[in-house]
Protein backbone atom coordinates (compact mmCIF):
# COMPACT_ATOMS: atom_id res chain seq x y z
CA UNK A 1 0.00 0.00 0.00
CA UNK A 2 1.48 3.39 -0.76
CA UNK A 3 1.46 6.37 1.02
CA UNK A 4 -1.19 7.92 -0.84
CA UNK A 5 -3.84 5.19 -0.33
CA UNK A 6 -3.12 5.23 3.08
CA UNK A 7 -3.91 8.58 3.49
CA UNK A 8 -7.04 8.90 1.30
CA UNK A 9 -7.96 5.20 3.51
CA UNK A 10 -8.09 7.26 6.44
CA UNK A 11 -9.80 10.57 5.02
CA UNK A 12 -12.89 8.59 3.94
CA UNK A 13 -12.83 6.72 7.35
CA UNK A 14 -13.05 10.11 9.11
CA UNK A 15 -15.48 11.34 6.39
CA UNK A 16 -17.80 8.60 6.88
CA UNK A 17 -17.56 8.30 10.84
CA UNK A 18 -16.81 4.54 10.41
CA UNK A 19 -14.19 4.78 13.00
CA UNK A 20 -14.50 6.25 16.12
CA UNK A 21 -12.28 8.37 18.25
CA UNK A 22 -11.14 6.72 21.28
CA UNK A 23 -12.28 8.82 24.40
CA UNK A 24 -10.09 10.80 26.49
CA UNK A 25 -9.56 9.63 30.44
CA UNK A 26 -9.94 12.77 32.38
CA UNK A 27 -9.09 11.05 35.82
CA UNK A 28 -12.68 12.26 36.73
CA UNK A 29 -14.64 8.65 35.39
CA UNK A 30 -14.61 7.86 38.98
CA UNK A 31 -16.83 9.99 40.29
CA UNK A 32 -19.80 9.27 37.73
CA UNK A 33 -22.64 8.29 39.22
CA UNK A 34 -21.44 9.22 42.51
CA UNK A 35 -22.57 12.46 44.91
CA UNK A 36 -19.83 15.23 44.74
CA UNK A 37 -18.37 18.54 46.54
CA UNK A 38 -16.95 20.20 43.87
CA UNK A 39 -14.22 24.00 44.87
CA UNK A 40 -13.63 25.82 41.42
CA UNK A 41 -12.53 28.82 41.15
CA UNK A 42 -15.54 30.92 41.68
CA UNK A 43 -18.04 28.47 43.15
CA UNK A 44 -18.71 25.50 45.40
CA UNK A 45 -21.24 22.98 44.30
CA UNK A 46 -22.71 19.64 45.04
CA UNK A 47 -24.46 17.01 43.17
CA UNK A 48 -24.97 13.81 41.68
CA UNK A 49 -22.26 13.04 38.73
CA UNK A 50 -24.32 11.99 35.34
CA UNK A 51 -22.01 12.42 32.79
CA UNK A 52 -18.04 12.66 32.60
CA UNK A 53 -16.69 14.05 28.98
CA UNK A 54 -12.88 15.29 27.74
CA UNK A 55 -14.13 18.73 28.76
CA UNK A 56 -16.51 18.88 31.97
CA UNK A 57 -18.91 16.89 33.81
CA UNK A 58 -22.77 17.10 34.33
CA UNK A 59 -23.98 17.23 38.38
CA UNK A 60 -27.94 16.07 38.30
CA UNK A 61 -29.54 17.47 41.44
CA UNK A 62 -26.73 19.97 41.84
CA UNK A 63 -26.70 23.38 44.08
CA UNK A 64 -24.54 26.03 44.83
CA UNK A 65 -22.82 26.41 48.22
CA UNK A 66 -23.06 29.81 48.80
CA UNK A 67 -21.89 28.94 52.48
CA UNK A 68 -20.43 26.15 53.62
CA UNK A 69 -19.73 27.34 57.02
CA UNK A 70 -17.10 25.05 59.42
CA UNK A 71 -15.37 23.02 55.92
CA UNK A 72 -14.98 20.06 57.77
CA UNK A 73 -18.25 20.00 59.65
CA UNK A 74 -20.20 20.38 56.18
CA UNK A 75 -17.90 17.47 54.32
CA UNK A 76 -19.42 15.43 57.16
CA UNK A 77 -22.64 16.30 56.57
CA UNK A 78 -23.68 18.05 53.89
CA UNK A 79 -26.74 19.53 55.79
CA UNK A 80 -24.16 21.81 58.19
CA UNK A 81 -24.16 24.27 54.53
CA UNK A 82 -24.90 27.32 55.49
CA UNK A 83 -26.76 28.52 52.67
CA UNK A 84 -27.45 26.38 49.87
CA UNK A 85 -29.20 27.25 46.26
CA UNK A 86 -30.54 24.27 44.64
CA UNK A 87 -30.34 24.13 41.03
CA UNK A 88 -33.71 23.27 38.89
CA UNK A 89 -32.32 21.40 35.95
CA UNK A 90 -28.61 19.39 35.82
CA UNK A 91 -25.81 21.64 35.64
CA UNK A 92 -22.39 21.26 33.57
CA UNK A 93 -18.88 22.50 35.24
CA UNK A 94 -15.90 22.44 32.76
CA UNK A 95 -13.03 20.43 33.88
CA UNK A 96 -10.77 23.10 33.94
CA UNK A 97 -11.87 25.14 36.40
CA UNK A 98 -12.23 22.47 38.88
CA UNK A 99 -10.10 22.82 41.67
CA UNK A 100 -10.82 20.10 43.60
CA UNK A 101 -13.42 17.31 44.38
CA UNK A 102 -14.61 15.06 46.90
CA UNK A 103 -17.38 12.24 47.07
CA UNK A 104 -20.17 13.48 49.85
CA UNK A 105 -22.41 10.95 51.62
CA UNK A 106 -25.46 12.96 50.84
CA UNK A 107 -26.82 16.33 49.01
CA UNK A 108 -28.34 19.48 50.16
CA UNK A 109 -31.75 19.98 48.22
CA UNK A 110 -33.43 22.70 49.63
CA UNK A 111 -33.05 26.23 49.90
CA UNK A 112 -31.07 27.40 52.86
Amino acid sequence: MTKEELIYGLIEKLVDGSEKTPSVKTGFEQYDGKNVFIRTVTHHYTGRVTNVDSMSLTLDKAAWIADDGRFHEFLRDTSKASEVEPFYHPVTVGLGGILDITTVDSLPEEVK
